[in-house]
């Protein structure tokens, strides 16, 4: 028997994850000298609040899980004689997996008939959510956790996410994006266009002057890049900017007709890099 494993930053909360029949790896960050683990030091996440907190000044900051969560999260199935397959947010993007990998290690000693695998969604936020989405009804359907990692081999790199940053002071702080000068930053009302690579990492790829332009290039975007986009979900995400996400919707049917679309907060964890009144969306793709 298998064990579906997730984490909180693929946007995943409790409830999807207990709804899709996966246990949720809380990934943490510390807001004001105080380290948060969502959905275990809270039920619901009040983006509202914690994206005013940054508006207002903080500077929250994330950190990898130690290999001994790990082991407290994985152990107990292991133990029972179950199997783990983890659907996880990109490998690129963080140190937390070489903890992972260790925990594995030990526990692989210690359990040595259990199986552990791991699909790398190469992707955060709402891109991971939506190949999320598209792994779980697979596996409502019977498919194997082999057969899902062989279909991922070439639909990861199918699922693409473009977004825009408002304040660059979050992501030059935390330098998870390549090719965002700090000049940048003190030009009045422009906008880095950014999108997730087929390597896992958030690369800034042109910049807009102005929300409407920022907009419309996103758009034609899934335009231009899309594939089957009726046939799959398309997700927008947003850090407390939930106006702008509705109108990015509404460009998206205006252009497409109806679609499956989703707004979703992003969460804190993956918020504290890219700070306030981002924008972006996820679609399925001819390529990244």
């Amino acid at each position: 028997m298998f064990v579906f494993f997730t984490d909180t930053d693929m946007d995943v909360n409790s409830k999807l994850a207990k709804e899709r029949g996966f246990e949720l790896i809380s990934m943490p960050y510390t807001l004001n000298d105080k380290d948060v683990f969502p959905y275990v030091d809270f039920e619901e996440f009040d983006s509202k609040a914690f994206y005013d907190s940054l508006r207002a000044g903080s500077m929250p900051t994330t950190s990898a899980i130690n290999t001994e969560r790990y082991i407290q999260y994985f152990e107990p199935h292991f133990a029972a004689g179950n199997d783990i397959f983890y659907v996880s947010f990109s490998a690129a993007m963080s140190m937390t997996f070489n903890n992972m990998d260790e925990a594995v290690a030990i526990l692989k000693e210690k359990y040595p008939e259990r199986k552990f695998y791991r699909l790398d969604t190469k992707g955060i936020t709402i891109l991971s959510l939506n190949i999320f989405y598209e792994v779980s009804e697979m596996l409502k359907l019977g498919k194997t956790p082999e057969e899902i990692i062989k279909w991922a081999e070439t639909e990861v790199n199918k699922f693409a996410v473009y977004f825009f940053a408002d304040d660059l002071k979050f992501f030059k702080r935390s330098g998870r994006v390549s090719g965002i000068s700090a000049a940048m930053g003190n030009l009045i009302g422009i906008r880095p266009i950014i999108h997730i690579n087929d390597e896992g990492k958030m690369l800034s790829i042109g910049k807009e002057k102005g929300r409407a332009k920022a907009l419309a290039r996103l758009v034609s975007y899934v335009d231009e890049l899309g594939d089957n986009v009726k046939d799959h979900k398309v997700i927008i995400g947003h850090t407390d900017a939930y106006e702008t996400a509705a109108e990015i919707r509404d460009m998206l049917i205006g252009k497409f007709g109806e679609l499956d679309c989703e707004i979703v907060a992003v969460n804190p964890t993956a918020g504290s890099h890219c700070g306030p009144n981002c924008v972006g969306v996820s679609f399925h793709a001819k390529h990244r």
